[in-house]
């Protein structure tokens, strides 16, 4: 699986919005090799987009596509400034991947302290977040190709995801994983996320 992520401050929600609907309705069947993609604005008006390819070919015959570019051009103007593309050619799933059944996802991006490490480490810990976080529905980790990548977390809801964090705040395993970060992560609350 190939992901792209797209991020930026963002100066028009509903332009954004309303063109991620029409890439949905008009481009989405011609773009081959599309898997789905899960994204969103934050309450403070940043955004950020994963999109989910079978191989980076794919994703680049995709951008490559005329009605892809024209498309591109007008939502560029949802954006204050340039958004941040990252091509992740590698990506770990956990509980299945991502899930359109989410009512909230939070975004974590940082940058492992060793990449290969925290990959060989995160399946093992599956189990334990199963018992631990049954308000998980889904996880995915794009890795950027340089240490730092870009993990998205499904929720039943944010009002799970709250209390649940609540409850395992001094968990181990929770240390754990926050001790495998590379300086403090950024955290992407996405109340109102759109899932393809």
């Amino acid at each position: 699986m190939f992901i792209q992520v797209i991020e930026g401050k963002v100066k028009d929600a509903d332009l954004l919005r309303r063109q991620n609907d029409r890439w949905l309705a008009e481009l989405r069947p011609g773009a081959k090799g599309y898997l789905g993609s899960t994204g969103g604005v934050t309450p403070d008006g940043r955004s950020i987009f994963l999109a989910r390819f079978e191989s980076e070919d794919a994703a680049r015959a995709n951008s490559e596509r005329p009605e892809q570019g024209a498309w591109w051009n007008e939502t560029a103007k949802a954006y204050d400034g340039e958004p941040t593309f990252h091509d992740c050619r590698e990506a770990d799933t956990m509980f299945g991947g991502g899930s359109n059944d989410a009512g909230f996802v939070q975004v974590i991006q940082g940058k492992a302290k060793d990449q290969a490490a925290m990959r060989k480490r995160t399946p093992d810990m599956e189990g334990q977040l199963r018992e631990n976080r049954p308000d998980i529905l889904g996880m995915l980790v794009a890795w950027h190709g340089d240490g730092g990548f870009t993990q998205a977390v499904y929720f039943k809801s944010e009002e799970a995801a709250r209390s649940n964090e609540k409850a395992t705040e001094q968990d181990q395993l929770r240390a754990e994983f926050m001790s495998m970060f590379d300086g403090p992560p950024t955290f992407y609350d996405l109340t109102d996320p759109q899932l393809d």
